[in-house]
């Protein structure tokens, strides 16, 4: 259920085989120092490679160079500092979370982190029906984006449906998909139509998956593009 790949509905493109390649010889030597003289006390878990995705993070980031970030799920921002470290001059990146970052009593963020406006939180769902509508130039003009959700099979499910709505960038973004092996996650990984690659082992040890979300997918059967099928809404029980 977790592994298999004989029923993949889709298969990754050479700029994202070549991305990986690039990006995981990175990672073993990343070092996020980032986070010295910081004083949060949640386990250190950017340091635990392999097991944890932060060091990943910050070689894509590295390795692709974006101007605009975008995150889903601020937490306690160990993810948002991790891209922010070799976060480009003139760069960005606007974090999104229904609560504020000074909310989450083991946060590594501080004020300071937010001065000179290279970070952005804004507190909004951008999962629901036209949750992501108010936001649509600033995600049609972002590089890559990092979708850290509920992991609850509808939250995830809900933004990528919601990007497919969207114009972004051609040939550009990159979309980082967290936890993709957990089992609320799994339908909605394998829905997943566009060019897409699974790196749990350079990254999160619940599963971290990339998607090229512009790379064209043959669909051999249908003799068409395949891009993305939203993973089925499942009654409340």
């Amino acid at each position: 259920m977790i592994a298999s790949m004989d029923d993949e509905p889709s298969r990754p493109t050479r700029r994202l085989i070549d991305l990986s390649l690039v990006a995981c010889t990175a990672v073993p030597h990343a070092k996020l120092s980032i986070f010295d003289e910081r004083l949060s006390k949640e386990p250190r878990r950017f340091d635990h490679w392999p097991g944890e995705h932060y060091r990943l993070l910050n070689a894509l980031v590295r390795t692709l160079r974006p101007r605009r970030v975008i995150e889903l799920g601020t937490c306690t921002g160990m993810g948002t500092l991790s891209l922010l470290q070799s976060l480009p001059s003139g760069g960005r990146i606007t974090t999104f979370d229904p609560l504020g970052w000074e909310t989450f009593g083991l946060t590594w963020l501080t004020p300071s982190d937010f001065a000179d406006g290279r970070v952005v939180q804004v507190r909004d769902d951008v999962s629901t029906p036209d949750g992501i509508a108010p936001h649509r130039a600033l995600f049609e003009s972002t590089d890559l984006i990092f979708i850290d959700g509920h992991k609850d099979g509808y939250t995830e499910a809900g933004v990528l449906a919601n990007l497919a709505t969207l114009d972004l960038a051609p040939h550009v973004v990159v979309v980082v998909l967290d936890d993709i092996r957990v089992m609320n996650m799994i339908d909605v990984w394998h829905r997943i139509l566009r060019p897409k690659m699974d790196l749990t082992s350079f990254g999160h040890w619940s599963g971290t998956g990339l998607i090229d979300w512009n790379g064209e997918q043959q669909d051999v059967e249908a003799g068409r593009h395949r891009r993305f099928s939203p993973a089925r809404r499942l009654p409340a029980s």
